[in-house]
């Protein structure tokens, strides 16, 4: 599998186990209650504000009629005075105060279908509500009744975390007794034997083991030599037809270039550099991606840290040259996934044990 394709999947593993572990039933409850209970407080306060208009505009016709009644006593006053004029102008104004009486009857009663309408949404939502307390409070009590239940038996099965760890403890305690124990009967059979009797002390001794133990550090060079071949590839532009790279055919590629062979067809392919955001990159770049894996791989293999910094440093080098970075808002489905510069061997090999086949 490849090294991209196994970091794409732990950085997966990773954020969904991150988002379950965060999730809360009983906050999630408390939090749809509230906004409930903010809907049922905006009604209230419609009512409250339609009440509030329609006692006004019936004050205003109150005073209104007040006025027309007012200018009624002035015409027949002015009448009897013999002022037919001014009688006049009095009924002139009268009628024009009715007419806004007049005006306002249908508003007001405008404003009571609607305060009665809003009453019996008020209710209607003031009852589910309640109801909708009463399940969270119920559905709360069973959550932590099933929580602690969980907890209890964890904890006398002995597959708690808690538990897990006093038990982790003790096979690690057990297992270095064990050894200590193979230790002092392996020293006290070559006391008796004499052998360490015959041991050298100096600059020469132990020559023989020293080079046993380097062979199994793997080989530097060969990490090396993959980094190398993956600057070369990203130096020498993609050679004619019939050339001797394209002539060497799939059987000459490698496991992850074969494994990725598809998506070369495309134009571009999305990369992500952990922690550092997405870039849309060429596909034309993908042999020195391919090359700068085998590299990376084989850092990993000899614990070559230097070499793994190297390429990391190459690989985020060759992508941020080649490709466009996207904004948070175009957040889109990544082809692959790689390490940044911050990533050291050793959080790389780490974080890579988590990956499905790794064991």
């Amino acid at each position: 599998m490849s090294l991209f394709r196994r970091f794409s999947q732990v950085f997966q593993q990773k954020a969904n186990a991150a988002l379950d572990k965060v999730e809360d039933p009983s906050q999630a409850l408390d939090l749809s209650y509230q906004k409930l209970l903010e809907q049922y407080n905006q009604v209230r306060r419609a009512v409250a504000d339609v009440l509030t208009s329609q006692k006004r505009l019936e004050a205003q016709r109150s005073t209104l009629l007040a006025q027309y009644e007012k200018l009624q006593g002035q015409a027949r006053q002015a009448l009897s005075q013999g002022q037919e004029d001014l009688a006049r102008t009095a009924l002139a104004r009268a009628d024009v105060v009715q007419r806004q009486v007049d005006g306002l009857a249908p508003q007001i009663d405008q404003l009571k279908t609607q305060e009665s309408q809003l009453e019996l949404a008020a209710q209607k939502l003031q009852a589910k509500v309640e109801s909708f307390r009463a399940q969270r409070d119920t559905l709360k009590a069973q959550y932590s009744a099933a929580k602690a239940s969980t907890q209890a038996i964890e904890g006398v099965s002995g597959i708690s975390e808690q538990m897990a760890d006093v038990s982790l403890m003790l096979d690690r305690a057990q297992n270095k007794i064990d050894d200590m124990k193979a230790r002092s009967a392996a020293v006290g059979e070559l006391a008796d034997a004499g052998v360490l009797d015959s041991l050298e002390i100096g600059p020469g001794a132990g020559d023989d083991i020293d080079a046993q133990l380097r062979k199994g550090t793997g080989d530097p060079v060969e990490a090396q030599l993959q980094a190398m071949k993956a600057q070369m590839a990203i130096a020498s532009p993609p050679g004619p037809a019939g050339s001797l790279e394209q002539g060497k055919g799939d059987a000459g590629q490698s496991p992850q270039a074969q494994d990725q062979a598809p998506n070369r067809t495309s134009e571009t392919m999305i990369v992500r550099i952990a922690g550092q955001g997405q870039y849309s990159v060429a596909s034309s770049i993908r042999p020195a991606l391919d090359g700068l894996d085998d590299a990376m791989s084989a850092a990993l293999s000899s614990s070559d840290a230097d070499s793994f910094a190297s390429c990391v440093a190459e690989l985020e080098k060759l992508i941020k040259n080649n490709g466009t970075k996207l904004s948070d808002e175009e957040n889109r489905q990544s082809d692959l996934i790689v390490p940044s510069t911050e990533m050291s061997l050793e959080e790389a090999r780490l974080m890579l044990r988590d990956a499905p086949g790794e064991s």
